[in-house]
């Protein structure tokens, strides 16, 4: 597989709420021509937005893969074995690498219906991969020394990688994609406090959604425990500690535990197999 250009050939298989994100984060990277983007879906209609983005929009997973090199599989788990067998016949070794962002599938699963002679990459996105905020988890079947490289890129280009263990991924895609829908939450339970309180609710949501992306950033640039940084702002006796201390007694951490780890549950039996 070579390294990955403006050139590069790249088909979303089942371009639905994931699939469509990372076709938008790439456009949005201004990395590739969107003609060498391919998309497809049963619901070829649902397409019909993208379609004066440039990308090529058509039905035939056959054709797609045939036409290019990247194949981003984001099919829901009940419909990956039957897409496998339906375009394994296109696939070519050294030439085609898979990845494949279906949550639950591990490789070994997917190797059993297309052989073990394609390159074949674990990724788990987010939704925040259409505007570049990703965070993407990769794990890979070793096949072609290139192949880890060129997904690290890839999804480089829309947000952050990191490389971990196939045996971590469940747990990431808890924290990393199921993530982002709690962090939501957690954002629009705030902004229904700032509204109690009396903001007005376009106020509330962007102080929320600010203070939410500054807390963030904190972390990230500094590399600190979230502690560290809630320390600084809990003076004793004050209006900060006694709202963290009033939401830890109603369960606050407990709850996005829970929650976490149910997700991580859930996902791990999301797939069962084609048993055809």
């Amino acid at each position: 597989m070579s390294k990955l250009n403006k050139d590069s050939r790249i088909a979303i298989l089942g371009a639905g709420n994931i699939g469509l994100s990372i076709a938008k984060g790439l456009l949005r990277s201004q990395r590739f021509t969107a003609g060498n983007i391919w998309l497809t879906r049963r619901r070829i209609n649902l397409l019909s937005k993208m379609e004066d983005t440039g990308v090529m929009i058509v039905k035939d997973n056959v054709r797609a893969v045939d036409a290019t090199e990247v194949i981003i599989i984001a099919v829901e788990p009940q419909q990956l074995d039957g897409l496998l067998r339906e375009i394994k016949p296109a696939l070519r070794a050294g030439s085609h690498t898979i990845i494949s962002v279906v949550t639950g599938v591990r490789i070994r699963e997917i190797e059993q219906i297309i052989g073990k002679g394609v390159s074949v990459v674990r990724a788990m996105p987010n939704i925040a991969i259409s505007v570049g905020e990703s965070m993407t988890c990769l794990a890979a079947n070793g096949i072609g020394g290139e192949s880890m490289e060129m997904a690290t890129d890839l999804f480089g280009m829309v947000g952050k990688t990191l490389a971990i263990n196939e045996e971590e991924m469940i747990a990431a895609t808890a924290i990393g994609a199921c993530g982002v829908a709690f962090f939501l939450r957690a954002i629009r339970a705030a902004s229904q406090g700032g509204i109690e309180i009396g903001l007005h609710s376009d106020h509330a949501l962007n102080i929320a959604t600010q203070a939410a992306k500054g807390a963030a950033s904190l972390l990230l640039a500094a590399g600190s425990h979230p502690e560290q940084e809630i320390d600084k702002v809990t003076t004793p006796k004050g209006c900060t500690i006694a709202g963290l201390n009033l939401m830890e007694y109603e369960g606050f951490s407990s709850a996005m535990i829970k929650g976490i780890a149910l997700s991580a549950s859930k996902a791990a039996m999301l797939y069962s197999g084609d048993k055809d």
